[in-house]
């Protein structure tokens, strides 16, 4: 009797862990394919002010990071980014996100993109970000005085520095939409 209980929950339950497989992969290269467009086109925009300085890369970020952040989202899916050291506190983590950050932090060696079900008509998606080697003289942790003077003006509640090269700065995000 109890081989005959295990054996049907084996057929039903097996069947289920697949579909959950492939539906976190398949959730997983939506939630890519969405964020990509902000991240390329956000550091197209960095990469071109950085060529003026890192001053101007800080005056560039605040005004055009909002807008390349709004244009890359649409009707199915939402994107941003955030971090657990804000900048602009307008990108602060959703609810949803700041498990999900806290989990990067406390295991380094896991840091893979993740999908979590939001809703019945939405999945969450976190991509980690690491810090680019011409991030540093924003984010790092010797700040020029003259980057250190733009960006107090631009953030006073700046938390976002000493980062080091290759390390978690935060996650791009997105929210699809499953309709």
């Amino acid at each position: 009797m109890w081989r005959a209980v295990l054996v049907a929950l084996v057929i039903l339950v097996l069947p289920a862990c697949d579909k959950d497989r492939i539906s976190e992969s398949y959730w997983r290269e939506r939630g890519a394919q969405a964020v990509l467009p902000l991240k390329k086109n956000l550091k197209r925009a960095l990469t071109k002010a950085m060529e003026e300085g890192p001053v101007e890369a800080v005056t560039a970020c605040h005004a055009v990071a909002p807008a390349v952040t709004k244009g890359a989202s649409s009707q199915v899916a939402k994107v941003g980014r955030t971090s657990h050291k804000l900048r602009n506190p307008s990108n602060a983590p959703k609810l949803w996100m700041q498990p999900l950050l806290q989990e990067y932090l406390s295991m380094p060696d896991q840091m893979e993109p993740k999908v979590v079900a939001l809703d019945d008509d939405t999945v969450g998606y976190v991509e980690p970000i690491y810090l680019q080697p011409m991030c540093v003289h924003c984010h790092g942790t010797a700040i020029a005085p003259d980057v250190q003077a733009r960006i107090d003006e631009l953030y006073p509640a700046d938390e976002a520095t000493g980062f080091e090269p290759g390390r978690f700065r935060g996650v791009f995000w997105a929210e699809l939409s499953r309709n």
